[in-house]
C-alpha cells in the first residue's frame, strides 16, 4: 500500500477508535433517552448517505428507501430471532466450525444477519432496479414508491414473521460501538466509490446521461450498481434498527418514512455526504427537541413548526446545506485564502 493510501487508512481508523473508547468507557453514564436519540442518528446518517448514493451523486429519484430498510430488517431479524434462537444448534456448530466459539456466538450470528440483510436488500433493489431505472422523473418516483409500499403489504402478510402484529422480542445486539463503526465503515465506502471510475460514472449520469452514454458510459449498469449498493447499506441500517428497537411493526417502513429520509438527503445537499450526515443529525435532535409543544399544547405544533423550520431552510438554501461541496473544502478554501 502507497504512503498515501496508508494516511488515508488511519484517517478512517482513528475515529473507529475513539467510538470504541467511547462505547467502553463514556456510553454508560449518558442518560437513555439521549443515547436513543444518538442512536436513531446513526442509523439515519447510515441511511441518509446511502440514499444520497442513488439521489444525490447518480441523479436519480428513488422513494422507496424505506421498503430496503425493512426487508434488511425482517431479514436480520429473523435469521436471529426466528432461526438462531428456536435453533441454537445452528450457531453454535457455526462458531465451533470456524473456531469463533471465544468470540462469542451471537456476535457472529448478529454480523451474519447484518450481512444477509443487506444482501437480501441488495437482491431487491437489483430485481426493483433493473427494469425500473429505464424509467426517469417521476416516473421512476412512482415505481419505487409502489415498490416499498409491496414490501410492506407483503410483510402483513407473512406470519412467519409476525405479519401485522409485528416481529417482537429481537435479541439487543446493536451497540453504540457496533452501529457507529458502521456509520463510519458506510461513508468510507460511499466516499470511496464515489472518488473511483465508478463514481465518476454514477456523475456523469447525473449530469448529462445522453452525454454519458456518447462517451461509452454503460447508464443503466451504472444506475443499478448505485441502486444495489445503496440498498445494501439500507438493508444494514434496518438490521441495526431492528436490533436496538427490538421490535418491528410494518408500519414504521411506510412511505412516511421514505420521505423522511428523502428530506435529509435534499436538506443536506444532493451529491454532498458531508451535508447528508449533518442533516441526519439536525433533523433527529430537531424532531425531538420540539416534542414538549406537542406535550404542553395537546396540538402537533411540533409537526407545523418542524416543516416550517424545512421550508426556511430551502428557501434560504435551495441546493440544502452544503450543496455538493464535502468537509475537505473547507480546509481547502481556507488554504487558499491563507496563501
Amino acid at each position: 500500500m502507497k504512503p498515501h493510501g496508508l494516511q488515508t487508512l488511519w484517517v478512517w481508523l482513528l475515529p473507529v477508535a475513539v467510538i470504541w473508547i467511547l462505547h467502553f468507557f463514556c456510553v454508560s453514564s449518558i442518560e437513555p433517552y439521549y443515547f436513543t436519540i444518538l442512536m436513531y442518528s446513526g442509523i439515519n446518517i447510515i441511511l441518509a448517505v446511502s440514499l444520497n448514493l442513488v439521489n444525490g451523486f447518480t441523479g436519480q429519484f428513488s422513494m422507496g428507501h424505506a421498503g430496503f430498510m425493512s426487508v434488511g430488517g425482517y431479514v436480520s431479524a429473523f435469521l436471529t430471532t426466528v432461526l438462531f434462537e428456536k435453533y441454537p444448534v445452528l450457531s453454535t456448530a457455526l462458531t465451533a466450525h470456524h473456531g469463533w466459539a471465544g468470540w462469542g456466538a451471537s456476535d457472529l450470528v448478529f454480523l451474519g444477519s447484518l450481512l444477509m440483510g443487506g444482501l437480501g436488500a441488495s437482491v431487491a433493489g437489483y430485481l426493483v432496479g433493473l427494469p425500473s431505472l429505464r424509467l426517469k422523473g417521476d416516473y421512476l418516483a412512482i415505481v419505487t414508491l409502489g415498490f416499498g409500499e409491496i414490501i410492506r403489504v407483503l410483510v402483513l402478510n407473512i406470519d412467519t414473521i409476525g405479519g401485522a402484529r409485528g416481529l417482537p422480542n429481537i435479541p439487543p445486539y446493536t451497540t453504540f460501538g457496533i452501529l457507529f463503526t458502521f456509520v463510519i465503515f458506510t461513508i468510507f465506502m460511499v466516499w470511496r466509490l464515489v472518488n473511483s471510475a465508478h463514481g465518476r460514472a454514477f456523475l456523469s449520469v447525473r449530469e448529462d446521461e445522453t452525454a454519458a452514454e456518447a462517451m461509452g458510459v454503460n447508464t443503466t449498469q451504472a444506475k443499478v450498481r448505485a441502486f444495489v449498493l445503496g440498498a445494501f447499506f439500507a438493508g444494514v441500517a434496518g438490521g441495526l434498527f431492528a436490533h436496538y428497537l427490538r421490535y418491528l411493526n410494518p408500519q414504521t417502513f411506510d412511505f412516511n418514512k421514505s420521505f423522511e429520509i428523502i428530506i435529509m438527503v435534499v436538506l443536506g445537499g444532493m451529491g454532498s455526504i458531508t451535508g447528508s450526515v449533518i442533516a441526519a443529525i439536525f433533523l433527529t435532535v430537531i424532531r425531538e427537541a420540539l416534542r414538549p409543544l406537542q406535550t404542553y399544547t395537546h396540538v402537533d405544533f411540533r409537526m407545523v413548526i418542524y416543516s416550517l423550520l424545512l421550508i426556511i431552510l430551502m428557501l434560504t438554501r435551495p441546493n440544502g446545506l452544503l450543496g455538493t461541496k464535502e468537509f475537505t473544502w473547507f480546509f481547502r478554501k481556507k488554504g487558499r485564502s491563507i496563501s
